[in-house]
């Protein structure tokens, strides 16, 4: 009985034994499940990686028309700034020709035996707490007081270019920051989109890169340009919308780079920009500014040379050229090219008048 007892304590601590080893190792493969290391990606299809990688140009083009803006405050500020430091340079300058200028009247009067209370502003550390005095106010003659009085204006005036200097500046690093923040937000996106599209044969990342537009200049296809922008100058609202309009074709091919305005890179909302800059025309950097800088028209009533918007957050533009199609500067894996307006969702048009 004894040994019987002692072989089912064997049995029973080794069934404890195992009971636990595989416990173990059933959370350690839930835990690799959750972790997402444990096995492989599913491969994608090709329909799912051109989803995938539409929707991770769709974010980084979001965050680049915030990098646009982002930019172009900081430049804004970066002015004022500069601005605020010349004058209050420019003011210091005054400031000093104003304190010798006293200094000049406090040595006559000290050779003459005495300096006057008003003469001792151009030696004090601290001479606005000094002219705040009545004493002084009522010692100092009139032409004394009008000169200090000057100087005491210049004190405040410096001091305020000073306060917004430095409120300037911390707007500055502010939008410093946030440029910093979407940099990062777009390289990721792209960075991801670029590893899906590596994942592809050949023969289906070229048709991925095509993506139904057009951008060919071959023979064929600089005639039918020539025709067709032949067609939409001659369709469009008034002569600047049909300089921009051949501006756009002039581009067409041209790399698409994010944050760029031309002459030979462009980003969506950059391309029309300097479509219309060559018009005469300035238009705000970003595409959820730049649908407010015109008429808004139906999709109905669009003649070549609108601005035509996509997405719901306003992320895209291209400039309308007729029949249903645009020119835009689409992503990093294409360059500026036709595409039918359909091809993405439409939000609205605006004219520039």
């Amino acid at each position: 009985m004894a040994a019987h007892r002692k072989s089912r304590r064997r049995s029973a601590g080794g069934h404890t034994v195992r009971t636990a080893a595989t416990i173990a190792l059933a959370g350690a493969a839930t835990a690799t499940g959750f972790d997402g290391t444990g096995h492989a990606e599913p491969q994608l299809t090709p329909t799912q990686v051109r989803a995938k990688v539409d929707q991770l140009y769709q974010e980084a083009e979001a965050a680049t028309e915030k990098y646009n803006g982002a930019k172009e405050k900081a430049e804004a500020a970066e002015t004022r700034l500069g601005t605020l430091r010349d004058e209050a340079a420019r003011r210091t300058e005054q400031l000093n020709e104003a304190r010798d200028a006293l200094g000049t009247i406090a040595a006559a009067q000290y050779r003459g035996g005495g300096l006057d209370p008003a003469m001792q502003l151009a030696f004090t550390d601290d001479p606005d707490r000094y002219l705040d005095s009545a004493e002084f106010a009522e010692r100092a003659g009139t032409r004394q007081a009008a000169s200090v009085a000057n100087v005491r204006q210049q004190l405040r005036e410096i001091e305020q270019l000073r306060g917004a200097a430095h409120i300037e500046l911390a707007s500055l690093k502010s939008r410093q920051a946030e440029l910093k923040r979407h940099k990062k937000t777009i390289t990721g996106k792209l960075g991801a989109a670029r590893r899906l599209m590596s994942q592809l044969p050949a023969g289906e990342l070229a048709g991925l890169q095509a993506g139904g537009d057009r951008a060919s200049r071959d023979t064929t296809g600089a005639r039918e340009e020539l025709t067709a922008l032949g067609a939409a100058t001659e369709q469009a609202p008034n002569s600047r919308a049909a300089a921009a309009v051949s501006y756009a074709y002039s581009k067409l091919g041209s790399p698409y780079v994010w944050g760029a305005t031309g002459p030979d890179a462009f980003d969506c909302s950059g391309l029309v920009q300097a479509a219309y800059r060559s018009a005469g025309i300035s238009l705000p950097r970003t595409t959820y500014a730049q649908i407010g800088a015109g008429q808004r028209v139906s999709r109905s009533e669009l003649l070549p040379g609108d601005l035509v918007f996509f997405y719901s957050g306003i992320t895209h533009v291209g400039l309308y050229i007729g029949d249903g199609r645009m020119i835009h500067a689409p992503n990093p894996s294409a360059p500026v090219r036709e595409a039918p307006i359909d091809q993405m969702p439409f939000a609205g048009a605006t004219r520039v008048v």
